[in-house]
């Protein structure tokens, strides 16, 4: 029950409602028994404010109620913008999250792109990177078999073309022959220009195998042109002319460099070259009287047969008629006019005499330079045999000069005939002194250095001092019964026996100790200079050949001036020496114990002393000489600076040119 107050507005709360002051008072009254009576004094009522009533209550004025509608408000607000915080932090993130996405495919497209870019490039670089193909080396031996394949169709074009054109039944009677042949030397020209295609060249040094690189070069060749002026199809023209004329593929003959190419190189490749040149000039001469042969038929035929003497005669006689008779009688006129070595029927025809003065002349200039080049390389085979002959006259005349013995005589004869019948006449120094000394030096390796090892104290040495001492090895030769050396000489070679038997003899030239043969050696302890040596550096016994002997010779000299240079294996030689001679009892201990001899380090002292001598001797004779052309120059200067005039001036600038200062 709320308590009744008198409002501004007439509105009294009762209880939690409001009711107007005058409905209160219209409202009827009920007496309670508690009421007091009329009259009497109602007891005082304390009537409390709304305000405190409605605060006791617990509820506030509006505007408490409005802040608390405000503070909802805003906290709804806050949610809400909590909430759009959220949504819009949950949108950034995928945003974000899209974005990271794009980025990573956009990251692998581009990885994608650089890859194949990288593809794209690998493929240009692999375009560009010369493509390696199986090139033919020109100087192979397959390259040289494809140039004998090649060869054939020449030398068929060359001589059954003019055959067939000048001779009617040649063409007529095997015609189906000719034309297998015919287009397979076509294809056969064909192959060769593909093979030109693959064969490679020489570019500093190195054999080209670049595909684009062999094929340039090849079309850019005039060689090219020429093939292919080959393969023109001329057959066509048979439509035409009819099929008996053969001499429409006359443009086959321009592969003749073929020929010759296979010619050259089958010279350098044989070991009897002299023999193949004559071969070849044969040849030639026998394709130019074929050539002579068939124009001539021709030139008959087209003057009429039988004519006159200088044709053929008329085929009509059966003695005349065959094919074999035709060109054997031919070749004979041909032969004849073009060597000039016999006589032929005159000509009666101005054509005819034409036709004979242009033989001659051809036959004038061909042959002689055929027969000059026959007889220059007949004289070049005989050139070494020649070169001994004159060897031999002159020690024949020396020996008659001095009256030497006939029995010596004799020897040395049989000596010199020795060496020619073996092919040893040959010096092989000279024969080798034009090559390169790193190919003279694997070629004397290969010749000598395995006789070299077989030697005791050559066993272990270095392969550079080997190669040294090869090099230096001297081819000797010795007649039956000839010492090479007899005991107390001079050691100052040491022997190899390549070939033949040698006898170590008493000192009466008969008895016979021991007989080396081939691979023997001796003379190698003394050519070392041991010290303490009880032979010294003198031969210890005689040692005879008892047939013709070949032996190499190693100087001291030349193993002295190969050791210079390897100091160690001097030291290993001299200490294998030793040992030998230990073991032979031939070394004195007390006087290889000894420091160096005083007498050797005075040579050597002497001998350098005699080396500067001769370095200072050339050292002031260059000085002159460069002195002297010192002065020559300047006294040239000086006379071409005399003869020199000065250049005249102008007239103008020498008018402006103020005259010197009177002195």
């Amino acid at each position: 029950m709320g308590v009744l107050n008198s409002q501004p507005n007439g509105w009294i709360p009762v209880s939690s409602d409001f009711i107007k002051s005058e409905e209160v008072a219209a409202m009827p009254t009920k007496v309670s028994p508690l009421d007091p009576a009329p009259g009497v004094t109602p007891p005082t009522i304390q009537v409390t404010p709304p305000i405190t009533a409605l605060q006791e209550m617990g509820e506030g004025p509006r505007e408490d109620r409005e802040e608390k509608k405000r503070k909802k408000k805003e906290e709804k607000k806050e949610k809400k913008e909590r909430k759009e915080k959220k949504e819009r932090e949950k949108q950034e993130k995928k945003e974000r999250k899209e974005k990271r996405q794009k980025e990573k495919e956009e990251k692998e497209k581009e990885k994608e792109k650089e890859k194949e870019k990288e593809k794209e490039k690998e493929k240009e670089k692999e375009k560009e990177v010369p493509k390696e193909i199986t090139v033919i080396d020109p100087a192979g031996n397959s390259y040289y078999h494809w140039l004998f394949v090649i060869t054939m169709p020449v030398m068929y074009n060359w001589t059954l073309i003019i055959a067939r054109a000048c001779f009617e039944e040649l063409q007529t009677d095997y015609i189906m022959l000719w034309i297998f042949l015919d287009y397979t030397s076509d294809l056969l020209y064909i192959a060769d220009m593909v093979f030109r295609t693959r064969t490679g060249y020489l570019e500093q040094g190195l054999l080209v195998k670049d595909e684009l690189k062999l094929r340039e070069r090849y079309v850019k060749s005039f060689q090219f042109k020429l093939d292919l002026f080959t393969m023109v199809p001329t057959d066509i023209f048979y439509a035409y002319f009819g099929i008996n004329y053969p001499e429409i593929r006359l443009n086959k003959l321009l592969r003749f460099n073929r020929m010759l190419e296979f010619f050259q190189r089958t010279e350098t490749r044989t070991n009897y070259p002299n023999l193949l040149r004559i071969s070849n000039l044969v040849m030639y001469i026998v394709i130019i009287i074929h050539w002579n042969a068939c124009l001539y038929y021709s030139f008959s035929k087209a003057i009429g047969f039988g004519s006159d003497r200088f044709v053929y005669p008329d085929p009509v006689n059966p003695e005349f008629g065959r094919l074999v008779r035709k060109y054997a009688y031919s070749m004979y006129w041909s032969t004849l006019t073009l060597t000039t070595i016999g006589e032929t029927p005159p000509p009666v025809e101005n054509s005819e005499y034409f036709f004979v003065v242009t033989d001659f002349l051809v036959g004038v200039l061909i042959f002689a330079t055929i027969v000059g080049n026959v007889g220059s390389m007949i004289t070049n085979m005989n050139a070494a045999r020649a070169d001994f002959q004159a060897r031999i006259d002159a020690i024949k005349q020396y020996m008659s000069f001095r009256k030497v013995t006939k029995d010596l005589e004799k020897r040395v004869i049989k000596w010199f005939d020795y060496l020619w019948t073996n092919k040893k006449a040959v010096d092989e120094r000279e024969v080798l002194k034009f090559l390169p000394d790193k190919l003279r030096a694997e070629i004397a390796i290969n010749v000598h250095l395995d006789t070299l090892k077989k030697v005791r104290i050559f066993a272990d040495c270095e392969a550079g001092l080997l190669v040294e001492l090869v090099l230096k090895l001297q081819p000797q030769v010795y007649s039956p019964g000839d010492y090479i050396c007899k005991k107390g000489d001079i050691g100052r070679e040491m022997y190899i026996i390549k070939e033949g038997k040698l006898a170590v003899v008493a000192d009466d030239g008969i008895k016979q100790f021991v007989v080396l043969s081939d691979g023997s050696y001796f003379g190698e302890i003394s050519i070392l200079a041991i010290k303490g040596s009880k032979a010294g550096n003198r031969r210890t016994a005689n040692i005879r050949s008892i047939g013709y002997s070949d032996l190499f010779c190693l100087s001291k000299d030349d193993l002295m001036e190969a050791l210079t240079e390897y100091p160690d294996a001097k030291a290993m030689l001299e200490e294998k020496g030793r040992q030998i001679l230990m073991k032979d009892g031939l070394l004195d201990l007390e006087v290889a114990a000894q420091g160096p001899d005083p007498k050797e380090m005075e040579d050597k002292v002497d001998r350098m002393t005699s080396n500067l001598d001769i370095l200072q001797t050339r050292y002031a004779k260059l000085l002159a000489e460069h002195e002297a052309g010192q002065s020559k120059l300047k006294h040239r200067v000086t006379r071409l600076e005399k003869k020199m005039v000065p250049p005249t001036l102008p007239v103008e600038l020498a008018e402006a040119t103020p005259p010197p200062p009177p002195s």
